[in-house]
């Protein structure tokens, strides 16, 4: 196994992973505006107190050459680490799956019927060779490289991440999924995700992430672009389950046009800092935009997460659901944002987030925007912080149950309005995961 690394945020570093991705000059100068933007942009004056060195990260990192569309072509020592996370056990489930480790997509599959519908599902560094001119149109337009830090940072040392295209008229009857996975110290990752769904056409996407834990800190910065065509539908799965030692540092926002909708379906269980806020505009006519996210943070840990809804297009309705979990001494922040539009009549927002404090050590803020531009629409906003009553644990416990089945018990109820929009395996896996732990 070869192993390529490059080390340290400087234009030579940045131009030398430009030269590996043998790229044009479109986006080796992308790269290089971006890294000027990097360098004027400010830390964002809100949220977790993190300390980053960029000096110290790896910031590319591949272990082999070529993307692999069979598994047992993969080393044998990286197919040992997936097949004990049971991500390939899962691919009969799908239409198609992707593999990041550390910088670079190392397996993509997808189903012949799926390819037969002209589907496009590959690696962002796959597309931008293949099809450059569908990948210019849409590449951070949405998500430009002077919008904030890390999407800056993004933009100038972005590596693998997912790329599809559903064309019109094409529903996609199981999901594609990724899977990326950090698994060196101190390295960097920053994948770069363009979904473009058509018109008349639907995706279920999912995206899982994991990491082992290190004394020494990782980053995660990645991107996601969405473009929801006119009455199309998208929905995005995640949980990601990074280890205390990664900063997670993410810009996702979904556009979507006319009776289109977006579903953002977000879970957050690990990293040391989480900065993450699914955004819709909803630009077009009677669009729809959701956002349903889960955050536990337990000790050491700051979740600072949400999502913001902007109406653009008449007609439009959104709704964010937060469930907040803090114990330990961690803290699980809601910070989110819904704006109106003065054009956007007749449009209706909905939020809607509750908080669970185990202990007197945790901490949860919730710092809600809510902005109406015109006398036709409606914002409803409902609130609740609550902690374990003992009156609840003793019930559950005269019924058989000791203190922490109880505790378990209560916990996944609080969160179920959220499981129940996952995949069967990934609600099987946040129980464990939650389970673990407390």
């Amino acid at each position: 196994m070869i192993t390529i690394e490059i080390k340290g945020l400087n234009l030579e570093n940045i131009k030398k992973i430009s030269k590996l991705k043998n790229e044009e000059d479109y986006f080796l100068n992308y790269r290089i505006d971006s890294f000027k933007k990097f360098k004027e942009q400010k830390d964002p004056d809100f949220g977790p107190k993190y300390k980053i060195n960029y000096d110290n990260i790896i910031y590319y990192k591949s272990v082999q050459d070529d993307i692999k569309k069979d598994w047992k072509s993969v080393d044998s020592s990286i197919q040992e680490e997936f097949n004990g996370l049971g991500v390939i056990e899962s691919e009969k489930e799908l239409d198609g799956i992707g593999i990041q480790y550390e910088s670079e997509v190392i397996y993509h599959n997808m189903l012949k019927e799926v390819e037969d519908k002209k589907v496009i599902f590959t690696s962002i560094d796959d597309a931008i060779k293949k099809y450059p001119e569908l990948v210019k149109k849409y590449f951070g337009k949405l998500v430009s490289n002077s919008d904030n830090k890390f999407a800056a940072l993004n933009s100038c040392v972005f590596s693998g991440g997912s790329f599809i295209y559903v064309p019109k008229n094409t529903i996609l009857d199981r999901p594609l999924q990724s899977y990326f996975r950090i698994n060196s110290k101190l390295m960097g990752q920053f994948e770069r995700t363009l979904i473009i769904v058509d018109d008349n056409s639907s995706l279920h996407y999912i995206e899982g992430c994991t990491a082992p834990t290190y004394s020494e800190s990782s980053l995660h910065a990645a991107v996601v672009e969405i473009y929801v065509g006119k009455n199309s539908h998208c929905r995005y799965s995640t949980v990601q389950n990074w280890a205390v030692n990664v900063n997670n540092l993410v810009t996702k926002r979904a556009l979507v046009l006319e009776n289109g909708v977006m579903e953002w379906i977000d879970g957050n269980i690990g990293s040391l800092n989480t900065m993450k806020y699914p955004s819709c505009i909803l630009k077009g006519d009677n669009s729809m935009g959701s956002c349903i996210t889960i955050s536990l943070a337990t000790k050491g840990q700051f979740q600072d997460t949400g999502s913001r809804m902007i109406h653009i297009g008449k007609n439009t309705k959104s709704k964010i659901i937060s469930k907040s979990i803090a114990l330990n001494g961690g803290n699980a922040t809601y910070r989110g944002k819904i704006d109106i539009k003065k054009q956007a009549l007749n449009s209706e927002a909905s939020l809607k987030c509750d908080t669970l404090i185990l202990d007197d050590e945790s901490r949860s803020d919730t710092y809600p925007v809510n902005i109406n531009q015109n006398n036709s629409s409606n914002i409803y906003h409902e609130a609740t912080i609550s902690k374990i009553s003992e009156e609840n644990l003793l019930y559950l416990m005269s019924r058989g149950l000791d203190y922490e089945k109880a505790m378990e018990l209560i916990i996944l109820g609080f969160i179920e309005n959220f499981k129940e929009e996952l995949p069967v395996e990934y609600a099987v896996e946040l129980n464990r995961l939650i389970k673990q732990v407390l």
